[in-house]
């Protein structure tokens, strides 16, 4: 039998994991899917998931949740909440996207897959819905995540936004904490070429009388939410004005947080094995959606916080996140894709030891290709490639746009290439960076990074 994915892992496939992988096929090819095909996939309303929600009894009502929307920083924001309910000792639902490998990976029970079962057994029973309603991907991945954490009696489900927030599918949870990280400029195309427009999006999250916090206090849409938030008698809050990061240091491969106190000076540390300095931002807004939580009745300690920021990436599985995937040389993988993402990745370069820099890139098309492309190192070594879905903008391309602002390199036609031609290259003190693309990180391969 022929692997789905990579004919070069052609081996026999027990009868059942056909099933699933001819299952998730369905999915892949049937749906429209944002990763494929872009803002074609994007329904602008929420009809569709109502109706599919709605055939299956309404799971969505049936457990408590946490919303979350932002442009950068919600997915591993949900990760350090799922992380440290976990070690409260809460049965933990957790949905995000997109995944980087195996699409189980978007919804998790205590950092566990969703069965192969489950899925199968799902889409049969969804199918002439599906072949009714037309939904999008996305649309059916919520629900499946819904009715799968209402069937486990999971105490607390963290939902993240897919896209924007007023119309994403994931908005007709009635949470008991919504939280947008940050805002900044991605999806213009569908969200809106302001801030402004933007941030608006963003606040249909909101809901009446349920308090929402916002991560990062923006001078220029500040408003916005407090309109929102008046409009829906929804306590407000901004995590950065109730305590901020006073210091910080890398120590044994964790990152140390020293965080005061706003109202009363008092300092309290934080280990985080999340080592990416922008984390310091989500962190300020995990604490603050904590001491929100206690206060609504939930059983959190500090020390469930202490050890839950401790150990993200056991207990949830979360990858990417300038996750450092192999020493000497150094190569680290970014899911980092928009401008705000990428001057946290060029921030994160300036103060880590290396010699010589490679970065290996990727985009898709519907990006700000030359903002970003101007916000990198001149002086890095570049390999241009894509990831293997039609949205990808073709390596060529992307090398040619580069070179016309001073970025120079060759270009490959997949990542593993890319990959070993920069190790090929790289010294024991170089460093090595993948990023410009979720698809492009998910497409690494550990196992094949060959020493040259």
């Amino acid at each position: 039998m022929v692997h789905p994915d990579n004919p070069a892992k052609s081996r026999f496939i027990p009868a059942q994991n056909m099933k699933y992988t001819q299952t998730i096929d369905y999915l892949f090819t049937r749906l429209p899917m944002f990763s494929k095909i872009g803002a074609a996939a994007f329904k602008k309303d929420l009809t569709n998931t109502i109706s599919l929600c709605k055939f299956l009894g309404d799971p969505q009502t049936k457990f408590k949740s946490i919303h979350i929307g932002g442009t950068n920083g919600k997915g591993s924001t949900s990760h350090m909440l799922a992380a440290i309910f976990q070690t409260a000792g809460y049965k933990t639902g957790l949905y995000t996207s997109p995944h980087l490998k195996d699409f189980r990976e978007r919804i998790k029970i205590n950092g566990d897959m969703i069965a192969e079962d489950f899925v199968i057994d799902f889409v049969e029973k969804i199918k002439p819905l599906i072949e009714e309603k037309e939904p999008s991907f996305f649309e059916i991945t919520v629900a499946m995540a819904f009715e799968y954490f209402a069937q486990q009696h999971v105490d607390i489900a963290i939902i993240e936004v897919g896209l924007g927030g007023r119309l994403d599918s994931t908005n007709i949870i009635l949470p008991e904490l919504s939280i947008i990280t940050n805002i900044g400029y991605d999806h213009m195309n569908m969200l809106g070429n302001t801030l402004d427009k933007i941030a608006y999006e963003k606040a249909g999250i909101i809901k009446k009388n349920i308090p929402v916090i916002i991560g990062e206090d923006q001078p220029a849409i500040h408003q916005v939410f407090v309109d929102k938030a008046l409009q829906e008698n929804a306590p407000l809050h901004f995590a950065d004005k109730d305590r901020f990061v006073a210091d910080w240091k890398f120590e044994k491969h964790e990152l140390v947080a020293e965080v005061t106190s706003t109202h009363s000076n008092e300092k309290q540390y934080y280990h985080l094995d999340l080592t990416g300095i922008y984390q310091l931002k989500n962190l300020v807004t995990v604490l603050e959606a904590f001491n929100m939580l206690q206060q609504r009745g939930f059983s959190i300690a500090a020390v469930h916080i202490q050890k839950g920021l401790r150990q993200v990436k056991k207990l949830t599985g979360l990858h990417g996140r300038w996750e450092t995937i192999h020493e000497n040389p150094s190569i680290v993988i970014d899911v980092g894709h928009n401008e705000e993402g990428i001057r946290q990745i060029v921030r994160q370069i300036e103060i880590t030891d290396h010699e010589a820099l490679h970065i290996i890139l990727g985009m898709v098309k519907d990006k700000e290709i030359e903002k970003i492309l101007a916000l990198l190192p001149k002086y890095g070594n570049y390999y241009f490639t894509k990831a293997q879905i039609p949205r990808a903008l073709p390596e060529d391309e992307l090398a040619q746009k580069a070179k016309t602002i001073g970025l120079s390199g060759n270009h490959y036609p997949n990542v593993q290439s890319a990959l070993q031609a920069a190790i090929h290259h790289a010294n024991k003190k170089d460093l090595i960076i993948i990023c410009g693309s979720v698809f492009v990180v998910g497409e690494v391969d550990v196992n094949d990074i060959r020493e040259t």
